[in-house]
C-alpha cells in the first residue's frame, strides 16, 4: 500500500463497464465530537427516506417515505416521491431543505427534491453526471456544490447548487485513469466521494483501481484538482471511507478481499496513508463489506457485511489509530447494503436489499452493544436508509 502524488496527465471520461445492482454505498463523514446531550431523544415522529432500484424486479416506484419513533424504532410508511428513477443513494443538504439522490442508470443523473413539512415534496429536476451508474453523492459542507461518483465510468462529477436547492450544469468531470485496474477489473469504478472533516480536500474511493484519490475543490469554479492518491493492495476493492471525529484517521471497507483498513490522514496535505488490512470477523470467504459508521464519541465503529448478513462491532482505540474487533451481530435481513445512524445516534438503521426490509438497532453508547428493536419494516429493494 502506498500514497503517491497525483499524475499531471489529463483524465478523459469513459463509458465502458456493465450494469451493476450489487454495490454502492453510502456513507457519510462523521462530524466532530459533541457533548453527551446530543443523544437526547427527540419528541414526535421523525422522517425516514428510503432509496431503491425502480428498474429492478420488485423494486420501488421512487423515493420511499416513512416515519420512525426514536424510542421504539418503529417505522411507518407515509408515501413515495414518484418519478425518480433508480434513487439508490440519498443525501441531505446542510440546510435540511433539499434532498439529493443519484439516478443509478446507464445515462447517470442526480436529482434534487425540495422537502416540505406537509409531505408534498417537490422534484426540482435532474442533471446528467456525465457517466454511467452513479452510486454515491455528497454535498460539500459549504452547501454550494454536489459531488457524485459514477461507478461504471469510474469518474467523479461536480454540480453547483442554486439558492433554491436545484442543481446547475455540471462544472467538473474527472475519470480515474491511473493506476491501472486491479485483478479481475475491466476499468475504474468510482464508489464514493466525500469531503474531509476539515473541509480542505475531497476524497474519491475507486474499487476498480484499488485506490483512494484526493482532490482539492475550487469553491468558486467547482473544479477538481488532483492532489495525491493512495493505493491499496491489488484486489482489495475499496468501497467506502468513514472518518474518525478527530479528522486524523479514516476507516476503509474493502468489498472484494473482505477486510477493513485504518488509514492515517494528514489534513494539511490531504495525504491518506493506509495501514495493514484486518479481519471483519466473518470467517473465510467474501462477505462483501459495504460500509462503516462511527459514533460521535469516536469509541465504536460498525460495519455492514452483505454476504454474512451481519454487523461487525469494533472498539476504536489509541485516539482513532486502532480498530479492535469485538464481534458480529446478525442484521435480521438479507444483504445489508447500507447502514445509517439516526441524528441522535440512538438508533442504527440497516437497509437490506434482498429481503426488501429495513431493520433497526438500539445503540448502547457506553459499551457499543447493538440491540434489535421493533419488527423489520418491509421496503422494496431497500438499498439506502436516510433517517432525519
Amino acid at each position: 500500500m502506498s500514497s503517491r502524488a497525483a499524475p499531471a496527465a489529463s483524465q478523459r471520461p469513459t463509458t465502458t463497464g456493465r450494469r451493476r445492482f450489487i454495490g454502492a454505498v453510502a456513507a457519510a463523514a462523521v462530524t466532530a465530537a459533541v457533548p453527551s446531550t446530543a443523544h437526547a431523544r427527540p419528541r414526535g415522529p421523525r422522517r425516514l427516506f428510503l432509496g431503491t432500484y425502480t428498474s429492478a424486479a420488485g423494486g420501488g416506484t421512487g423515493i420511499g417515505l416513512a416515519a420512525y419513533d426514536d424510542l421504539t424504532g418503529r417505522i411507518t410508511a407515509t408515501g413515495t416521491v414518484e418519478g425518480v428513477g433508480d434513487p439508490s443513494f440519498l443525501t441531505l443538504h446542510p440546510s435540511g431543505g433539499t434532498l439529493y439522490t443519484v439516478n443509478e442508470q446507464q445515462e447517470g443523473g442526480v436529482t434534487a427534491v425540495r422537502l416540505s413539512d406537509d409531505g408534498r415534496h417537490q422534484v426540482l429536476g435532474t442533471r446528467g453526471t456525465g457517466g454511467a451508474a452513479p452510486c454515491h453523492l455528497s454535498v460539500h459542507p459549504g452547501g454550494r456544490w454536489l459531488l457524485s461518483a459514477n461507478y461504471l465510468s469510474g469518474s467523479v462529477a461536480v454540480h453547483p447548487i442554486e439558492a433554491s436547492g436545484a442543481l446547475g450544469a455540471r462544472t467538473a468531470l474527472v475519470t480515474h485513469s491511473t493506476p491501472p485496474p486491479g485483478p479481475g477489473q475491466q476499468g475504474p469504478h468510482a464508489h464514493q466521494i466525500v469531503t474531509s472533516p476539515d473541509g480542505g480536500h475531497v476524497l474519491a474511493v475507486d474499487l476498480g483501481t484499488d485506490t483512494v484519490y484526493t482532490y482539492r475543490l475550487d469553491t468558486e469554479r467547482g473544479t477538481l484538482a488532483p492532489v495525491s492518491y493512495a493505493t491499496l493492495r491489488p484486489g482489495a476493492g475499496p468501497r467506502q471511507l468513514t472518518f474518525h471525529p478527530s479528522g486524523r484517521f479514516a476507516y476503509l471497507a474493502n468489498e472484494l478481499d473482505n477486510t477493513v483498513v485504518v488509514c492515517a490522514y494528514d489534513p494539511a496535505t490531504g495525504t491518506l496513508t493506509p495501514g495493514e488490512p484486518q479481519s471483519t470477523g466473518t470467517g473465510p470467504g467474501t462477505s462483501y463489506p459495504a460500509q462503516l459508521v462511527v459514533t460521535r464519541s469516536g469509541r465504536f465503529a460498525f460495519l455492514a457485511n452483505r454476504g454474512h448478513n451481519s454487523l461487525t462491532r469494533y472498539a476504536i482505540e489509541d485516539g482513532g489509530s486502532r480498530l479492535r474487533l469485538l464481534d458480529t451481530v446478525p442484521v435480521g435481513g438479507d444483504f445489508p447494503r447500507h447502514i445509517a445512524f439516526s441524528p441522535s445516534q440512538n438508533l442504527l438503521f440497516a437497509a437490506n436489499q434482498r429481503s426488501n426490509s429495513v431493520t433497526v438497532f438500539q445503540v448502547d453508547h457506553a459499551g457499543g452493544e447493538l440491540r434489535p428493536v421493533g419488527n423489520p419494516f418491509q421496503a422494496p429493494v431497500a438499498v439506502c436508509a436516510l433517517p432525519l
